[in-house]
């Protein structure tokens, strides 16, 4: 049987940083749990966003979210409504309180969550698989994907 490796794990503190950055010794489990309700979270009020990752972080008082989008003018709204609003919910959620980010991913048919976003979508409405993926592979080569 073959030895699998989780690919973010291999990648971690050499080309890849962590998605959530805080420390914690008491309240650990806490802190897990309420990351993963705020993705979650995140990731379905603005699945139309094109939302590629979240990171999280944590001093004393304040989290800071940073949120790469393909579209940050869905999120940011009109003159910061969509955001504010987006804030107050998610302060809903945590007891502290809460700074957003919006950070535009460049090249969106490169970012592999966002492509595998984007053929799932098709795939749901029924395109054929094979169709679909060659599509998204062919838009990713294009854009000078490697």
């Amino acid at each position: 049987m073959g030895q699998k490796v989780n690919p973010i794990g291999l990648r971690l503190g050499i080309v890849k940083t962590w998605d959530s950055r805080w420390y914690a010794d008491k309240n650990y489990a806490d802190y897990i749990f309420e990351d993963y309700r705020i993705r979650r979270f995140i990731k379905s009020k603005l699945y139309h966003a094109g939302v590629s990752r979240i990171e999280i972080e944590r001093s004393s008082k304040l989290i800071r979210l940073r949120i790469h989008t393909a579209r940050p003018g869905i999120v940011i709204g009109k003159k910061g409504a969509e955001i504010s609003q987006l804030k107050k919910e998610i302060e809903n959620l945590v007891s502290n309180e809460v700074m957003i980010d919006i950070q535009e991913v460049r090249k969106p048919e490169i970012d592999a969550q966002l492509v595998a976003e984007n053929v799932a979508l098709q795939i749901e409405r029924r395109v054929a698989f094979r169709r679909a993926m060659k599509r998204g592979v062919t838009s990713a080569m294009r854009f000078r994907a490697v």
